[in-house]
């Protein structure tokens, strides 16, 4: 592969090296640029869009690049209504404690007109998305309810689109 990673700082690439390290994935230049692309992008992006930003980069190697960083907990993996996935590296992840898996436990929003997927996870919130949804489980529930997963999609308009 040849610089892929060109259009990306230098911060985005060292930060990818340390996530991978850190993580004990081994650092190739396909996880190095894919995960310096995310870092990027304040966005979620699609298999295609990864691929636009990597064009030296074949198919069957990014997708096992993302496949691998999603593994290893360093992206998600979003799953939108059109039936394409988006990969982000959203910062709010948690471990579950009985499995070890690394969820991605915030929302996200999707523009109805551009179909750009956006994570909505903000450190500065008192309470996170995940703890503000457990509590109306439980309040809506009862006790007991535990949640492991939270897939919630707002659907609007982004800036762009709503101009």
């Amino acid at each position: 592969m040849k610089s892929a990673h060109h259009s990306h700082t230098v911060n985005d690439q060292a930060q990818a090296s340390d996530l991978l390290r850190a993580s004990g994935v081994r650092v190739t230049d396909a996880r190095l640029g894919v995960l310096s692309v995310l870092l990027d992008t304040k966005r979620a992006l699609s298999h295609l869009e990864v691929q636009d930003a990597l064009p030296e980069m074949d198919r069957v190697t990014l997708y096992r690049a993302l496949d691998c960083l999603t593994e290893a907990g360093l992206t998600h993996k979003i799953s939108g209504d059109d039936r394409v996935f988006r990969y982000s590296t959203g910062s709010e992840q948690s471990a579950d404690s009985k499995s070890g898996v690394t969820q991605h436990q915030h929302g996200h929003f999707k523009c109805t007109r551009c179909a750009r997927v956006f994570c909505l996870d903000d450190a500065e919130q008192p309470a996170s998305l995940r703890e503000q949804l457990q509590a109306t489980l439980q309040a809506t529930l009862g006790r007991g309810f535990q949640s492991h997963d939270i897939e919630l999609t707002i659907k609007g308009w982004c800036a762009d689109c709503s101009n």
